[in-house]
């Protein structure tokens, strides 16, 4: 495997506020990989400087050998990245279909083919299709997020908070989507407060501290690691498990 996705020394300020402090990281193609930390972490400031949203301080985003940190954010998608946003953000007043249209806005070419692929993907979007976005339930509107973002072709497809506020039975689902997408070949940065599912899926992992890359390793590495246990799954160390 090679790096798709290469961070380099990254700083992204709001104000006078650094929210991400000289980070450097990578992402394999065909990998899913998380970052974890708490809120306030950087992460969602990370994903959203990827995606052009925000403009590094300094650093570089290289994509594929390219550096992309200076790109507008279509471009960015046109390059083959997209962002799941937190809190899902459909249009509301659209359906289901008109959504996942919008998600291939920069695209000129026929959509039947991936409309049906997302469909395969999410059964209940079809069942669904004409149904105003707003009126689904939020476990659906998850799934029309990632099925969006999904129609723009991405090469590396970025998660943003994508359990937050669903029921666990929901959040089990979800992440078995965001395995089956990466089967069939597209690579995955995902960032999760629910520590114990994503490094159960990812390949590898980051820890985010205050703005900064504290630990890394295997989703394995990390979930066996004691003060990832005590900090982010819940279980002390005295529990010894």
């Amino acid at each position: 495997m090679s790096s798709i996705l290469e961070i380099k020394d990254l700083n992204v300020s709001y104000g006078g506020i650094k929210a991400v402090k000289d980070i450097s990281f990578h992402v394999e193609e065909g990998e899913i990989v998380t970052l974890i930390g708490a809120n306030g972490a950087g992460k969602s400031s990370t994903l959203r400087s990827i995606v052009g949203l925000e403009k590094p301080e300094s650093g570089s985003i290289l994509f594929n050998e390219k550096e992309i940190a200076s790109l507008p954010t279509d471009r960015i998608v046109v390059e083959g990245i997209t962002l799941v946003p937190e809190g899902r953000r459909v249009f509301s007043d659209l359906t289901v279909l008109e959504n996942l249209k919008i998600g291939a806005y920069m695209r000129k070419d026929a959509l039947d083919e991936d409309i049906k692929w997302v469909y395969d993907l999410f059964p209940r979007l079809k069942e669904r299709s004409w149904q105003l976005a707003g009126t689904l339930s939020g476990g659906e509107q998850q799934m029309l997020a990632i099925g969006r973002a999904l129609m723009s072709r991405p090469k590396l497809i970025m998660m943003d908070e994508p359990s937050l506020g669903l029921a666990p039975i929901i959040v089990q689902g979800v992440f078995d989507i965001i395995r089956e997408i990466n089967k069939q070949g597209v690579t995955i940065l995902l960032v999760e407060q629910n520590a114990n599912m994503a490094l159960k899926a990812a390949h590898r992992a980051y820890v985010m501290e205050t703005g900064r890359i504290t630990l890394s390793g295997t989703g394995k590495e990390l979930a066996e690691n004691e003060e990832i246990k005590a900090a982010y799954l819940g279980k002390s160390k005295e529990a010894n498990v």
